[in-house]
């Protein structure tokens, strides 16, 4: 009953002080808790109210419903993410091709070592895939990777740059939640990432001769 106060996906109020930012941090390291022990079917605010030890009266003064807590999650795995491509895609300092290798075997590692809350969230998108919010963090990381495809590719196309960047992302992401919902070793992982990192370059070397 609680969970249907609001419709909402924002958080309610920014934390102003030590104590606030601290009991929003304790509902969230309870939310990823719940989500991976229960799955987001049975995610409900009294259980990460519980585990974090609060009362659902305190939780509701950050996050007015699950949905929120979940979308405050997913938001920062986005932002994860963005930092991410931005840290790697952005560095003049290497050719484009080596910055889409290193990207490769960093978001393949990422996706291993967060497998399960990764897949829970995942399960949790309906709830708020098609929101404004959603929409906006969806767009940063397509910006960076845009930026990043006008330099790979210089004399291609804006349709040719935004297939590859579309082709690139998409692939790289279902294939490494495919690939992280198994246990995988180190060399696995290494493996894979530099069998992947070789066809997107040889795709993107394609391109540039085109």
């Amino acid at each position: 009953m609680a969970d249907r106060r609001s419709r909402s996906i924002s958080s309610r109020k920014q934390p102003q002080q030590a104590r606030s930012s601290g009991l929003v941090a304790a509902i969230l390291d309870a939310a990823v808790q719940v989500l991976a022990k229960e799955g987001a079917q049975r995610f409900t605010t009294a259980r990460v109210a519980e585990r974090a030890g609060v009362s659902v009266g305190s939780l509701y003064q950050y996050f007015p419903n699950k949905t929120a807590i979940l979308f405050r999650l997913q938001s920062d795995e986005w932002r994860r993410t963005s930092e991410l491509l931005r840290g790697i895609l952005a560095d003049a300092a290497k050719p484009p091709l080596a910055r889409l290798r290193a990207l490769v075997h960093a978001f393949i590692r990422s996706e291993c070592e967060e497998a399960a809350i990764r897949v829970a969230l995942s399960d949790a998108a309906p709830l708020y895939r098609d929101a404004p919010e959603a929409q906006d963090a969806r767009a940063a990381g397509e910006g960076i990777v845009a930026v990043f495809m006008r330099e790979a590719l210089p004399k291609a196309t804006d349709a040719t740059r935004i297939l590859a960047g579309e082709l690139i992302t998409a692939t790289l992401s279902d294939v490494g939640k495919s690939f992280s919902e198994e246990t995988r070793s180190e060399t696995e992982i290494a493996v894979y990432a530099d069998a992947m990192a070789d066809m997107f370059c040889a795709y993107l070397a394609t391109l540039r001769h085109c």
